[in-house]
């Protein structure tokens, strides 16, 4: 009986215990006299240290690309970014006879081009950097499945040897547009790549330029443009995008179109014109819907002197530095066995810059996930949200990344000693053969959201937005923790509750 009341109770303890420190009292105010609630705290230590990944699950929905100077380490930071692109279901073109764009009566593009929309908000360095990209057609589409930051595809063979490749000079803040236009463009910058060469595709065959070779499959294999599948496997693999000459600039594109422009009659537009001639073209993006993953060069020899640092530990993006947490499990649970744990709230405390900052510093780390440890690679690979179990979500608040109120890392707590428990039945030398049983690591991420909008009454609502997937942050971030150790140790606040027998 008593258990069955524990958890409400609980509950209630939970939200009297943080208005009153009177714990000794806290019992007898919810519960009779002959069954009282005992509710208690303790803090315990909590250990830190900075851990140096390999690399991060890369797919993201993110695309960043450029070279700048890390002003903590003075090393290059560089990324570039494979996309495919979302052929709408049941695209549609003009009938082939009312298609104006012909050559010795053939179909072709009056053009095709792929235009990159810089994000300048989220882009970081100088506007008006020189840069060098290169643009490189796939041989065939990289699947879903495992990609990390560190995935090469030129190394694993996805690079079409005798495919397109284009190479263009670019700046943020493109110096070939007029003053006015400039203005007029009010900040909003785009990054155009013409793809006007001729194009041979892998049946030999040779195009005046890469959007002929899209229309005429179009025409001439209609059910290629279906779906984005369809698109990607016998169309376009997709193209890999790289810097590879220019620093100062990493450039965050939000969007990435593929565009070919063609002209075309329809006298049921303007029956009054029949011979009235439009200017249309067959689009496709970049988009949650296919695969987009980023690439990411760090030096690691650098890295690896800031995980050395014994007063700090570091949160650093993309596929930088992260924070490993060894939690007092044993600690918690054995000295209070017959207890109920109520919660379990933890602070990680940011250090102020040592650096001076300047437009070039990096950003400070906004938004985290403390995981277990070993569960990161199915978390981010099978494209997961937090769950308060296993995985909990914070952001920056009050100079700290917090767990506390609804994302209490309680269930955690619980769940490595279950762990634990069941997987000593089985295997004395569990513990050995687990060493990260008891840790777990501190991530910085990007959540993706969604807004929602809730209906309160015939004349107002409210809109909020909330993670539906956590990806691993691949922009520039960078914070210093306190570091948590055996002289100073991170303290992890435990609420317990027992029935006074």
């Amino acid at each position: 009986m008593k258990l069955k009341y524990l958890t409400a109770i609980a509950l209630t303890a939970m939200a009297l215990y943080s208005c009153d420190e009177e714990t000794g009292k806290l019992g007898a105010s919810i519960t009779n006299t002959s069954d009282q609630l005992i509710v208690s705290a303790e803090n315990f230590d909590v250990l830190t240290n900075s851990y140096l990944p390999d690399s991060v699950y890369s797919y993201s929905e993110e695309c960043y690309l450029g070279m700048i100077i890390d002003p903590e380490t003075d090393t290059y930071v560089r990324s570039g970014f494979m996309a495919q692109f979302n052929m709408m279901e049941k695209t549609h073109l003009p009938d082939k006879a009312n298609i104006v764009s012909l050559e010795d009566g053939e179909i072709i593009a009056d053009s095709a081009a792929i235009i990159l929309y810089f994000d300048h908000v989220e882009t970081f360095g100088d506007s008006l950097a020189a840069m060098k990209m290169k643009v490189s057609e796939l041989d065939k589409p990289v699947e879903d499945g495992v990609h990390y930051s560190n995935f090469d595809p030129e190394a694993a063979g996805y690079i079409r040897k005798d495919g397109l490749k284009h190479y263009q000079s670019y700046s943020m803040a493109n110096m070939n547009w007029s003053d006015s236009l400039r203005n007029a463009m009010s900040g909003y910058y785009y990054l155009r790549v013409s793809l006007k060469e001729p194009y041979k595709a892998k049946d030999g065959t040779v195009y005046n330029n890469y959007g002929t070779y899209v229309l005429r499959n179009y025409y001439q294999h209609p059910e290629y443009f279906k779906n984005s599948y369809a698109f990607i496997h016998n169309v376009c693999p997709g193209f890999y995008f790289e810097n590879y000459d220019g620093v100062g600039l990493m450039s965050y594109f939000n969007q990435v179109d593929l565009r070919i422009y063609y002209r075309y009659k329809d006298k049921e537009e303007d029956p009054d014109d029949p011979d009235a001639v439009y200017v249309s073209y067959l689009g496709a993006s970049s988009t949650q819907e296919v695969l987009q993953t980023v690439t990411v060069q760090n030096e690691k020899e650098a890295l690896k002197r800031l995980t050395d640092e014994s007063d700090c530990t570091f949160l650093k993006s993309p596929c930088g530095i992260f924070t490993e947490v060894t939690l007092p499990v044993d600690d918690i649970k054995d000295q209070h066995a017959n207890d109920s744990l109520l919660s379990a709230t933890v602070s990680f405390n940011r250090l102020n810059n040592e650096q001076k900052v300047t437009n070039y510093s990096f950003d400070t780390t906004p938004h985290v996930l403390l995981i277990e440890k070993d569960s990161i690679n199915a978390f981010f690979e099978n494209g997961r949200n937090y769950n308060n179990r296993y995985a909990f979500y914070t952001s920056l608040s009050k100079n700290a990344y917090s767990f506390s109120g609804s994302s209490d890392i309680s269930n955690l707590i619980v769940k490595m000693y279950n762990d634990k428990k069941e997987g000593l039945k089985n295997d004395p030398d569990w513990v050995a053969h687990h060493p990260n049983w008891n840790k777990a690591m501190l991530i910085p991420v990007y959540p993706i959201t969604a807004t929602t909008t809730t209906a309160t009454s015939a004349s107002s609502s409210t809109t909020s937005t909330a993670p539906v997937l956590i990806a691993n942050e691949m922009g520039l971030t960078s914070t210093r923790l306190v570091r948590g150790t055996k002289e100073n140790p991170i303290k992890i606040r435990v609420v317990f509750a027992k029935f006074n027998e």
